[in-house]
């Protein structure tokens, strides 16, 4: 926001057709010469008349399309994944346009840049976590987009789709404890799209890992970046914690069903 402009001004402005600072400086002069000669012809001008004015230079910047246009980025997933939270950048404008409309500028601004940070903490909190299957071709695909293909029986193979962090650790948690069956010997954690991790998750992960030795479920690290490999090595031998760490999945299914195979630490 420009320090004193005024968005009703600037509208009049543009939608008279100007195009550089000089038109500032003809208003400055036409209102010096209606200061000092015209004061009188404008003195019993009605508020009405002029808050027309203001309406009639405005009109033109709500932009109903492009609130249609943020209502229609919605998919069926992501309604499923998130609920009422799905249309997210769509509810953050409307909270602006709300707060402008019932308050001022600068106050719907701030609920706007709230409502963002809410949706965006919700969002976080819930990520996307999705259950991999091999394809014939090696790759490893979304089971929920490929439903012909079936996860592997023993290791269960988990990609979460977000940083790890203190907002969606507890979900996370509660996802690898779910993907445990009674044939279940390992679950691998893919982080391939998990740029980051912070402590809280960090924990959470080693917390999870021997809960799952308990039950002689093994927990591995497949794909991570050298952030997570780093952090997370670090909190298994601090914690004194058995977390294998791969750097594909094809080797981590290898390392934790075959006789002999050893987990690649750094």
């Amino acid at each position: 926001m420009v320090v004193n402009g005024s968005l009703s001004k600037t509208a009049v402005n543009g939608g008279a057709g100007a195009k550089s600072q000089v038109s500032g400086l003809s208003v400055a002069a036409l209102t010096i010469i209606t200061l000092l000669f015209f004061t009188g012809l404008f003195e019993n001008l009605p508020e009405a008349t002029l808050a027309a004015v203001v309406i009639a230079a405005v009109v033109d910047l709500v932009n109903i399309p492009s609130l249609v246009r943020l209502y229609k980025i919605w998919t069926g997933r992501l309604g499923h994944d998130y609920g009422w939270a799905a249309r997210a950048d769509f509810l953050a404008a409307l909270a602006a346009l709300l707060g402008v409309l019932f308050f001022d500028t600068l106050t719907g601004l701030f609920i706007g840049i709230g409502a963002s940070m809410l949706l965006l903490l919700d969002r976080s909190s819930r990520p996307h976590i999705a259950t991999l299957a091999r394809e014939s071709t090696g790759a490893w695909v979304d089971v929920a987009r490929h439903p012909d293909l079936t996860p592997h029986p023993e290791v269960p193979v988990l990609r979460v789709e977000s940083g790890l962090f203190f907002a969606n650790a507890h979900d996370i948690h509660e996802t690898i404890r779910a993907a445990v069956g009674p044939s279940t010997r390992a679950v691998v954690v893919d982080a391939e799209t998990a740029p980051f991790i912070d402590v809280t998750a960090t924990g959470m992960l080693a917390q999870a890992a021997t809960e799952l030795d308990r039950t002689h479920v093994r927990l591995a690290i497949a794909h991570p970046v050298g952030q997570i490999r780093d952090v997370v090595s670090r909190s298994a031998t601090e914690n004194h914690t058995k977390i294998d760490v791969y750097s594909t999945i094809d080797e981590a299914i290898a390392g934790l069903t075959g006789p002999n195979s050893e987990a690649l630490h750094d």
